[in-house]
Protein backbone atom coordinates (compact mmCIF):
# COMPACT_ATOMS: atom_id res chain seq x y z
CA UNK A 1 0.00 0.00 0.00
CA UNK A 2 2.97 2.08 0.81
CA UNK A 3 6.68 2.23 0.17
CA UNK A 4 8.36 -0.15 2.41
CA UNK A 5 10.91 3.35 2.93
CA UNK A 6 7.51 4.83 4.48
CA UNK A 7 7.25 2.13 7.81
CA UNK A 8 8.37 5.31 10.12
CA UNK A 9 5.70 7.85 8.34
CA UNK A 10 2.02 8.23 9.45
CA UNK A 11 0.03 6.68 6.90
CA UNK A 12 -3.54 6.44 5.96
CA UNK A 13 -5.73 5.04 2.69
CA UNK A 14 -6.58 7.18 0.06
CA UNK A 15 -10.43 8.66 -0.49
CA UNK A 16 -12.12 8.70 -4.22
CA UNK A 17 -12.41 12.53 -4.94
CA UNK A 18 -9.80 13.96 -2.78
CA UNK A 19 -6.48 15.37 -3.68
CA UNK A 20 -2.95 14.50 -3.06
CA UNK A 21 0.32 16.36 -3.74
CA UNK A 22 3.49 14.65 -4.44
CA UNK A 23 5.95 15.34 -1.42
CA UNK A 24 8.78 14.32 0.02
CA UNK A 25 8.59 13.32 4.02
CA UNK A 26 10.75 14.31 6.30
CA UNK A 27 13.36 11.92 8.01
CA UNK A 28 13.30 10.06 4.86
CA UNK A 29 14.78 10.35 1.47
CA UNK A 30 11.39 9.01 0.28
CA UNK A 31 8.51 10.96 -2.01
CA UNK A 32 5.06 9.79 -1.76
CA UNK A 33 1.44 11.65 -1.65
CA UNK A 34 0.23 13.21 1.09
CA UNK A 35 -3.17 15.39 1.67
CA UNK A 36 -3.36 18.52 1.07
CA UNK A 37 -4.19 19.90 4.26
CA UNK A 38 -1.23 17.36 6.48
CA UNK A 39 1.83 16.77 3.93
CA UNK A 40 2.94 14.82 7.39
CA UNK A 41 0.87 12.21 6.70
CA UNK A 42 1.63 9.57 3.57
CA UNK A 43 -1.92 8.68 1.83
CA UNK A 44 -1.36 5.24 0.65
CA UNK A 45 -3.21 4.04 -2.67
CA UNK A 46 -4.49 0.23 -3.67
CA UNK A 47 -3.04 -1.01 -6.58
CA UNK A 48 -5.27 0.44 -9.18
CA UNK A 49 -5.95 3.21 -7.75
CA UNK A 50 -7.00 5.62 -10.75
CA UNK A 51 -5.54 9.33 -10.62
CA UNK A 52 -5.72 12.39 -12.64
CA UNK A 53 -2.92 14.53 -12.42
CA UNK A 54 -3.69 18.83 -12.52
CA UNK A 55 -0.78 18.83 -15.71
CA UNK A 56 0.88 16.83 -17.41
CA UNK A 57 3.56 14.58 -14.85
CA UNK A 58 7.03 15.51 -14.19
CA UNK A 59 9.30 12.95 -12.68
CA UNK A 60 13.27 13.32 -12.41
CA UNK A 61 16.33 11.03 -11.10
CA UNK A 62 17.04 14.04 -8.32
CA UNK A 63 20.63 15.18 -9.33
CA UNK A 64 20.31 16.04 -12.90
CA UNK A 65 17.52 15.80 -15.21
CA UNK A 66 13.59 16.33 -15.02
CA UNK A 67 11.35 15.01 -17.46
CA UNK A 68 8.05 15.11 -18.24
CA UNK A 69 5.29 12.57 -20.28
CA UNK A 70 2.42 13.67 -21.63
CA UNK A 71 -0.31 12.32 -19.61
CA UNK A 72 -2.35 13.63 -16.63
CA UNK A 73 -3.96 9.92 -15.58
CA UNK A 74 -2.66 6.95 -14.46
CA UNK A 75 -3.19 3.98 -12.28
CA UNK A 76 -0.81 3.08 -9.04
CA UNK A 77 0.48 -0.01 -9.29
CA UNK A 78 3.33 -2.01 -7.84
CA UNK A 79 6.52 -3.28 -10.09
CA UNK A 80 9.24 -5.81 -8.82
CA UNK A 81 7.70 -6.42 -5.45
CA UNK A 82 10.08 -10.12 -5.27
CA UNK A 83 13.01 -7.93 -4.94
CA UNK A 84 13.26 -6.55 -1.71
CA UNK A 85 14.32 -3.54 -0.27
CA UNK A 86 13.48 -1.14 -2.99
CA UNK A 87 10.87 1.02 -4.15
CA UNK A 88 8.07 -0.52 -6.05
CA UNK A 89 5.21 1.92 -5.80
CA UNK A 90 4.86 3.12 -9.31
CA UNK A 91 2.60 4.92 -11.47
CA UNK A 92 1.44 3.62 -14.71
CA UNK A 93 -0.22 5.54 -17.56
CA UNK A 94 -1.79 4.80 -20.93
CA UNK A 95 1.12 4.25 -22.99
CA UNK A 96 2.14 1.25 -20.46
CA UNK A 97 5.25 3.13 -19.44
CA UNK A 98 5.45 3.64 -15.49
CA UNK A 99 7.11 6.09 -12.99
CA UNK A 100 8.13 5.09 -9.49
CA UNK A 101 6.62 6.65 -7.17
CA UNK A 102 9.63 8.37 -5.59
CA UNK A 103 10.81 9.76 -8.71
CA UNK A 104 7.86 12.18 -9.31
CA UNK A 105 8.88 15.80 -8.89
CA UNK A 106 7.52 17.14 -5.26
CA UNK A 107 4.27 19.78 -5.67
CA UNK A 108 2.34 17.43 -8.25
CA UNK A 109 -1.50 17.53 -7.48
CA UNK A 110 -3.64 14.53 -8.45
CA UNK A 111 -7.44 13.66 -7.78
CA UNK A 112 -7.89 10.05 -6.82
CA UNK A 113 -11.02 9.28 -9.36
CA UNK A 114 -11.67 5.58 -8.64
CA UNK A 115 -10.68 3.10 -6.17
CA UNK A 116 -10.14 -0.71 -7.12
CA UNK A 117 -12.78 -2.95 -6.56
CA UNK A 118 -12.06 -5.14 -3.54
CA UNK A 119 -13.95 -8.63 -2.61
CA UNK A 120 -13.31 -10.26 0.67
CA UNK A 121 -12.47 -14.14 0.09
CA UNK A 122 -15.63 -16.04 0.76
CA UNK A 123 -17.71 -13.31 -0.87
CA UNK A 124 -17.38 -14.21 -4.42
CA UNK A 125 -20.85 -15.12 -6.19
CA UNK A 126 -20.32 -17.23 -8.89
CA UNK A 127 -22.10 -15.64 -12.17
CA UNK A 128 -25.18 -18.25 -12.97
CA UNK A 129 -25.24 -18.90 -16.68
CA UNK A 130 -28.68 -16.65 -17.25
CA UNK A 131 -27.32 -13.65 -15.76
CA UNK A 132 -24.16 -13.40 -18.31
CA UNK A 133 -24.69 -10.99 -21.43
CA UNK A 134 -23.90 -11.91 -24.56
CA UNK A 135 -20.50 -10.82 -26.18
CA UNK A 136 -21.11 -11.74 -29.51
CA UNK A 137 -23.55 -10.96 -31.15
CA UNK A 138 -24.05 -13.67 -34.24
CA UNK A 139 -26.18 -12.24 -37.59
CA UNK A 140 -28.40 -14.80 -39.49
CA UNK A 141 -26.83 -15.92 -42.57
CA UNK A 142 -28.88 -15.65 -45.85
Amino acid sequence: MCDYSLHAVATRPAQVGETIVTTTFRGTSTRGFASEADLSVAVCLLPGTELAFADNVRYDNRWIWTRTINSRVGKFGKVDPHIPDRHHDAIEFPDGKYVLVTQLVEGQRATVLQLPVTQPAGEHKPQVAADRQPTITRLPIG
